[in-house]
């Protein structure tokens, strides 16, 4: 065999149908659009889910929920879950290796729930009035800086 000598198998190859090229085709008169009607004409075609004029069903229900594509990117922490932990330095990293925090948030964000009795630090990780207030109650204290948002420079 010689890549040369290569040919598709035998009637795996059929020659597109001419239409429109007489009657002896067998595809001609017509061309294979039967009698009248919208489909016959050309340009005679709508677009998906078009129902004659009649509100499509997709515009009749209602539209409903909302699926946020940055849902998991700030993570929810409970003060009894920090209260757990064995660091008392507690930064994004420290939240991820204790599994705590999934390992594809970008920030965390520690709300008021549970009981914290032990004295903790919490570096670059936000924290809700209550909680910050927890925190400092058990002789702790939070380290947030703020980001300014990165200017574009005017053309």
């Amino acid at each position: 065999m010689r890549l040369n000598s290569l040919k598709p198998a035998p009637g795996s190859k059929k020659d597109r149908h001419r239409v429109g090229r007489g009657g002896g085709s067998g595809w001609g008169k017509t061309a294979g659009r039967g009698h009248k009607g919208q489909k016959a004409r050309s340009g005679g075609f709508h677009k998906l889910g078009f129902e004659g004029g009649q509100m499509p069903l997709h515009r009749r229900l209602p539209k409903r929920g909302f699926n946020s594509l940055t849902r998991g990117d700030v993570a929810e922490v409970r003060l009894g879950a920090l209260e757990t932990m064995q660091a008392t330095d507690i930064d994004l990293a420290a939240l991820k290796s204790e599994g705590i925090v999934s390992h594809q948030a970008l920030a965390a964000k520690v709300i008021l729930s549970g009981k914290l009795s032990r004295k903790i630090v919490l570096k670059e990780v936000k924290a809700t009035k209550g909680a910050r207030s927890m925190i400092e109650a058990a002789g702790g204290k939070v380290e947030f800086t703020e980001k300014k948002p990165e200017e574009t420079p005017k053309a």
